[in-house]
């Protein structure tokens, strides 16, 4: 039952009824010397009024009690070691759980979790569940455990005596519980102040630059102070519920007391009673409320930690991505069969995500040959960023299917399935470390050899020598030391030193300029030979040279065909072409001569540009074959 309710692992699970037990018997072994102390009075007391008594055993229960004295370092040593040490085994067990649950969730969990989120629950959440089995629960269920023991042995003493000292506990409790409600909806208040002043100070943080730019750091502060101020005014709402309640209980709890007073009182009067068993049960009193005034604290801790107990349980029941550990793939060709796609969230929070119940795909087919560049084109929202995430199965399509070689991906592990994957982002993601590891992480294994040749090939060498360690050099948080132009090239780098037979470019080469963008393409060519090859592009230069254009409009295949065919068609692809103001151009070299020597014979290019004169400069001569909607074919020569 308590690894359901909290959550825990088997261990954790047994390790803390161990924790609860070993609480439980330091409590009764406090309790015991008490008690045989208060015999020992007795007896004296007797002896003293002339009752009789006998001394022949005191000294043996002055023996007893120094050994249960000893018995209580003990029990309180192995409750330590049973509860703190454990709870913290248990604790680091949880995040490493929850981090390798992430590692098989789709992406589009991460689609609706924000990072503050994530950390507050990996670590916020984990640390305060750390508190809660290490002090919370064991110190409560073990004393109520003591609790239930020791009233057992009350009530059969004198059962009038022992229901004044019971009854007040179960009231308390009550008072604690009646708040419950009102507790849990103050704690979650509480958590997402917490999480939007998260947010709120991280995103200063990475929009410093503009902020500064636009003069707005003071109005951006000052909604970042009232967030802060926000927290203030939650925390302090959240710690009333719990306060309110257990004050009151443990004003119930002292009732105990008055009525162990009055009771016994008017018992004693009616000789009912003893004087020495009165005190003994008034002594008992005392020792068996102290341990609650400071439990009923550890019951609203734990009615508290239900939120983030919850919010781990939701992380654990999201449906994990599976699979086979092999790929019986025939090929890298990638199939799209009639799927369909809508962002929904596995989880009852899906703000962030803000296209919760958005279908983006409806009904998309098309084939991406082996050994040919197909590009994904569109306009914005069209869902050519969602077809490359299922082709690579970030994401699970709602139905149809996305094949790989014949293989649905939906089968194939996606560790197993990514090794078949390159994909190159426009938001390249570099670590603090030197440049060679970070192109290392495409192939962990591979030699420094073959790091430098991927790099070679991805044109890093010449900003790589600028640097003052070279390969060596650490490039910072996020390669904050370099251009935009050179990470994305490093991040080319680990797609060729990986040399997957799929490819992905996501806007590979969206946010660099012309000369950047140049080398880029040239690194991207020596990656792209005899693959498959998708391309997303709102360039439309980019794709110029596509063996197959795929148009996605609304979720739709509206177009499909080689970029020639579709500027023929006068649809979508040529209305896109159109609004960047240019022309598809394909050119043909036949021969270019610079001082007397051929340097490129029989090339084919093909790219956008606005044409207005044809593209003839420079030194020598060259013969051009030229051919474009509005341009008849045509030779040119210029000396």
């Amino acid at each position: 039952m308590l690894k359901e309710m909290l959550a825990l692992s088997d261990k954790g699970a047994r390790d803390l009824k161990k924790g609860i037990a070993a609480t439980a018997a330091a409590h009764l072994c406090v309790m015991l010397p008490v008690s045989l102390l208060m015999t020992v009075t007795m007896a004296l007391i007797d002896k003293t009024v002339g009752r009789g008594g006998s001394e022949s055993n005191i000294p043996f229960i002055l023996l007893l009690c120094a050994f249960l004295t000893a018995l209580i370092f003990v029990t309180q040593w192995v409750q330590y070691n049973l509860t703190y040490k454990v709870s913290y085994e248990e604790s680091a067990e949880r995040r490493m759980s929850l981090a390798e649950k992430m590692r098989r969730l789709p992406l589009s969990f991460f689609g609706q979790r924000d990072l503050s989120d994530l950390t507050t629950t990996m670590m916020g959440d984990c640390s305060k569940l750390e508190r809660m089995f290490s002090n919370a629960v064991p110190g409560f269920l073990g004393t109520v455990i003591m609790f239930i023991i020791i009233s057992c042995g009350l009530l059969v003493i004198d059962w009038r005596m022992g229901l004044c000292i019971i009854l007040p506990v179960p009231i308390s409790a009550l008072v604690v519980l009646a708040a419950r409600k009102k507790q849990i909806k103050a704690e979650e208040r509480n958590l997402d102040a917490h999480r939007a002043a998260y947010d709120s100070v991280q995103e200063y943080l990475d929009v410093m630059k503009e902020l500064r730019s636009d003069g707005l750091e003071k109005a951006y502060l000052e909604d970042v102070d009232k967030k802060l101020e926000h927290v203030v005014s939650c925390a302090f709402q959240n710690e009333l519920p719990p306060g309110i309640a257990v004050t009151l209980a443990q004003f119930f709890l002292r009732f105990g007391i008055v009525a162990v007073l009055l009771a016994g009182g008017l018992m004693v009067a009616d000789g009912s009673l003893s004087v020495t068993m009165f005190i003994l049960y008034l002594v008992m009193a005392g020792r068996v409320y102290e341990p609650f005034g400071s439990s009923f604290m550890l019951m609203a801790e734990m009615i508290s930690s239900l939120v983030s107990i919850k919010r781990t349980k939701q992380m654990e029941a999201i449906k994990e991505q599976g699979g086979q550990p092999v790929c019986n793939n025939q090929g890298y060709d990638i199939e799209f069969q009639d799927v369909v796609f809508t962002y929904h969230a596995d989880l009852e929070d899906t703000a962030v995500s803000g296209r919760h119940g958005e279908r983006v795909l409806n009904g998309v087919s098309f084939v991406a040959k082996q050994g040919e560049i197909t590009a994904l084109v569109g306009p914005s929202g069209g869902g050519k960023s969602t077809v490359s995430r299922l082709a690579a199965r970030f994401w699970d399509a709602d139905s149809g299917r996305v094949l790989l070689g014949g293989v649905d991906v939906t089968t194939v592990e996606p560790e197993t399935l990514f090794k078949n994957y390159s994909i190159v982002f426009q938001e390249v993601t570099l670590f603090d470390q030197s440049v060679m590891e970070n192109i290392r992480l495409g192939r962990q294994n591979a030699t420094d050899e073959e790091v430098l040749a991927a790099a070679r090939a991805a044109q890093c060498e010449e900003f790589v020598s600028r640097l003052p360690e070279g390969y060596q050099s650490n490039i910072g948080e996020n390669g904050c030391i370099l251009s935009g132009g050179e990470r994305q090239r490093i991040s080319i780098a680990r797609a060729i030193l990986k040399d997957a037979p799929v490819v992905i470019l996501d806007e590979a080469t969206a946010s660099m300029d012309a000369e950047n963008e140049t080398l880029v393409q040239q690194a991207l060519s020596e990656l792209l030979q005899g693959k498959t090859v998708l391309v997303i592009a709102h360039r439309m230069r980019t794709i110029a040279n596509a063996d197959k254009v795929v148009v996605l409009d609304h979720g739709q295949v509206v177009e499909m065909g080689t970029p020639t065919e579709l500027l023929e068609e006068n649809g979508l692809f040529q209305r896109l072409v159109a609004a960047q103001g240019g022309h598809l151009v394909k050119m043909q070299i036949f021969a270019c001569a610079l001082n007397n020597q051929t340097i490129i014979r029989n090339l084919n290019i093909t790219y956008l540009a606005k044409i207005k004169d044809p593209p003839l400069h420079g030194e020598g001569f060259a013969v051009l074959m030229l051919q474009s909607p509005g341009f008849p074919r045509q030779s040119y020569k210029q000396s």
